[in-house]
């Protein structure tokens, strides 16, 4: 972080109550529809849950949420892009320190790359400590004729066929929340400890494999190697350099383990929710007269909202004046996920209404939830190019309407997996048997990541550029 951010958390960084907010309204969203709702198996260990995540320290403080909805402002006004990226869904066992260390090279990579070659400020957000739940299509899975609850992430099941680990269990919320503080750590020792200096570009490529992504990544790094030389004689103060901004995002599925941890802060009496610096509310769950719209309507967080290809320029401003009623900048997020198929046609009229209601959120893209299929081989994937030219179509109707397209938000590990199809370096469905890891929805693996970064450099610069 730089050092007025620092300042800032220095100063409010602990400014919370002492257990859950008390905030009045805080809990209307329990009188209200509550969607993809887990169904708890044991009462008592859900109260025992509850009660404990009511306790315990916040995951994030008050001022670094502050700080990051000054950043989105910026995003807003078209000076900022903001990059997001992580598991579709994280798991405990996976939450390991060469896992998170890999993710996090994996973005901050691409945060060089894009900021590097297109000479924009990039606010760098994670899927991280805390991406535990899922939205499933159906409640239920039937395997050669027998039905079970389906798998709705780790911090509510567990993914093994059977009763037992299907079961819904409260005690994973505790489990996620100690799961998250530990990536939460690691993280920000990565990056206020002096791995994430720019300096050091040339050591995040270490231990990945050669391919053609590699390569301009190392001739960008050198690049960069020349400027902070040059810089460096010319006797500039590298200390900034050392840290960077690094916040934690997922989606808000779960209220009960959202407002268990939710605080107030000692400043303002405003509640924080404290699992992460960033919340979103999933397609599956935007309704805007029900609870999980309702409850975020009522943090101080930002809030991103994902919007599918059935979404109205109406809808979108329902949720706005709910969820952003002071229009109040780098508050509100718009994820667009429509498929590269229907976002020339789908998108031009909600960003068109949106703009012309005198809204102006981040919006960002989501590449990836419009264009899963299915391979031969019963794989869930993607294919590379489908991702591509939705992120091109998205620059592609910001540019024409005069609007700025704010950032992306992609599934993504740093784990040399095969589950997207494609690349430079081409992954085949012949390389899913070894190699697909995910528990969830197919993500890019490190050298596919940095050939997204490496295509929307170009297209932030044309932005730029007109």
């Amino acid at each position: 972080m730089n050092a007025a951010s620092r300042d800032e958390i220095l100063a409010f960084g602990t400014a919370t109550s002492e257990g859950p907010a008390t905030t009045p309204g805080l809990d209307a969203w329990r009188e209200l529809p509550l969607r993809q709702a887990p169904q708890w198996h044991d009462a008592e260990a859900f109260e025992a849950a509850v009660a404990e995540l009511g306790q315990v320290p916040p995951l994030v403080f008050a001022g670094e949420v502050d700080v990051l909805r000054t950043r989105l402002a910026d995003v807003a006004a078209g000076e900022a892009f903001l990059l997001t990226g992580g598991d579709c869904a994280e798991t405990f066992a996976g939450s390991t320190a060469n896992r998170i260390s890999a993710r996090v090279k994996t973005i901050l990579q691409m945060a060089a790359v894009l900021t590097y070659g297109a000479s924009v400020p990039v606010v760098k957000m994670g899927r991280i400590a805390g991406q535990f739940a899922k939205p499933r299509s159906s409640d239920t899975e039937t395997r050669e004729g027998v039905t079970l609850p389906s798998f709705r992430g780790e911090i509510v099941n567990g993914y093994d066929f059977t009763a037992q680990s299907r079961r819904h269990d409260a005690r994973r919320m505790v489990q996620a929340y100690h799961t998250s503080a530990s990536t939460l750590n690691l993280v920000r020792a990565f990056t206020q400890g002096g791995f994430a200096d720019l300096r050091s570009v040339h050591r995040w490529n270490q231990g990945f494999l050669a391919n053609p992504a590699y390569a301009r990544y190392e001739e960008i790094a050198a690049e960069i190697d020349r400027a902070v030389r040059f810089m460096d004689a010319a006797g500039v103060d590298f200390e900034a350099m050392r840290r960077t901004e690094f916040y934690s995002a997922h989606e808000a599925l779960l209220l009960d383990y959202e407002r268990a941890l939710t605080r107030e802060d000692s400043r303002t009496g405003d509640p924080y929710a404290t699992s992460a610096h960033f919340l979103w509310i999933g397609e599956r769950t935007r309704a805007v007269d029900e609870a999980h719209v309702d409850f975020l309507s009522r943090v101080r967080n930002p809030i991103g909202v994902k919007l599918g290809p059935t979404t109205t320029a109406a809808d979108a401003i329902a949720l706005a004046e709910k969820l952003d009623p002071q229009r109040e900048p780098g508050r509100l997020t718009f994820i667009t996920r429509m498929g590269a198929e229907r976002i020339r046609d789908v998108l031009p009229d909600l960003v068109a209404g949106v703009r012309d209601a005198g809204l102006s959120p981040v919006w960002v893209t989501d590449p990836m939830h419009g264009n899963t299929v299915t391979a031969k081989n019963g794989y869930k994937t993607r294919r590379f190019e489908d991702i591509m030219d939705e992120v091109t179509g998205f620059f592609d109707v910001h540019r024409q309407l005069g609007t700025h397209p704010g950032g992306m938000h992609v599934e993504l590990t740093g784990d040399d997996v095969a589950e997207c199809l494609g690349g430079a370096d081409v992954v085949e469905e012949s390389a899913f048997a070894e190699h697909y890891e995910s528990l969830c929805d197919p993500r890019l693996n490190h050298q596919q990541s940095l050939e997204l970064a490496f295509a929307v450099t170009a297209a932030l610069a044309h932005t730029s550029r007109g």
